[in-house]
């Protein structure tokens, strides 16, 4: 199978000019819409095999590069480089007012994976259904001080770094190095992440990347104020709100940064939701395992 998109647009939001890439054609006979999200410090490359046996299944797919990737630009100067969780998830749901999709299925890890549960949790009328590498991924950052398992805390040594200047300036002067790094520790089993690495660095180098990861990476623990624009939305948040919509959440067993047991949080989902690990899979999960990614989103209602 060739992996491809079809085409790349652009559409503009109240905050963004958001770059995406298209698979297959907008039909009445395609089902809803499918929305394929990204993480850091990753781009739509992550997609290619996943959109490729989606629009050989006739659906129509969507990938967007997240604010600070890729072409994907800001709109004002003025506007804050934030990337806090709201923020992410209005994006999302601003691409879709954007293009007049009313419902669809949003799958995504990491950062993306965080945007597609904030959009199913605060909108679940906009939302058919989820795919999450990673579990519930939205942030509880009232508790955020509070310390885990030291494991755990070896492996978010670079969300420290990112805290002090130090690491604004290393993600600065050195991000394909040090993203490079991260591909690789993250998926310690996936011989291919040079080589996949490579395609994607591009998209590291956004005028807004750094500003925009730094943020997302001081927000998350109380250190920096968010955009008051999204507070409303970071409140409703702070409630850990239940996604109630049809989920699959996939576990992958060789994530080199979050421990299979830290991946489920299935509690947090109410409605039909199925569990799916996947072992010898590393965090880029879409890109490592598409066809498992693929049949994620094919098993949700369309």
């Amino acid at each position: 199978m060739t992996p491809t998109f079809d085409d790349r647009n652009r559409v503009a939001t109240p905050v963004l000019d958001i770059a995406y890439e298209q698979a297959g054609e907008r039909t009445p006979g395609a089902g809803v819409p499918v929305i394929l999200l990204h993480g850091f410090p990753y781009d739509v490359r992550a997609f290619d095999e996943v959109a490729a046996r989606l629009a050989a299944r006739g659906r129509f797919v969507l990938a967007p590069y997240l604010r600070g990737f890729g072409p994907t630009a800001f709109r004002h100067a003025e506007t804050m480089r934030s990337g806090q969780q709201a923020a992410l998830g209005q994006d999302l749901l601003d691409f879709m007012d954007a293009l007049g999709i009313e419902r669809a299925v949003v799958a995504g890890y990491d950062w993306g994976g965080r945007a597609a549960c904030v959009a199913a949790a605060a909108w679940p009328e906009r939302i058919q259904g989820l795919v999450t590498a990673g579990g519930y991924t939205i942030q509880d950052i009232a508790r955020a001080m509070e310390p885990a398992a030291p494991e755990a805390e070896h492996n978010y040594w670079y969300q420290y770094y990112f805290h002090s200047e130090r690491g604004r300036r290393g993600l600065e002067r050195n991000r394909e190095e040090l993203c490079g790094l991260l591909w690789r520790l993250w998926s310690p089993t996936w011989r291919q992440a040079g080589e996949a690495f490579a395609a994607s660095a591009a998209s590291l180098h956004n005028p807004d990347f750094v500003d925009v990861a730094i943020h997302s990476y001081r927000h998350r623990y109380g250190l920096v104020a968010g955009d008051p624009r999204h507070q409303a939305l970071e409140d409703l948040l702070a409630g850990r709100p239940r996604i109630t919509v049809p989920t699959v959440v996939l576990v992958s067993g060789a994530n080199g940064v979050i421990a299979p047991a830290d991946q489920r949080g299935t509690e947090h989902f109410t409605g039909p939701c199925d569990l799916r690990t996947l072992p010898g899979i590393g965090h880029n999960v879409p890109q490592e395992a598409p066809e498992a990614f693929a049949e994620a989103i094919l098993s949700l209602p369309s």
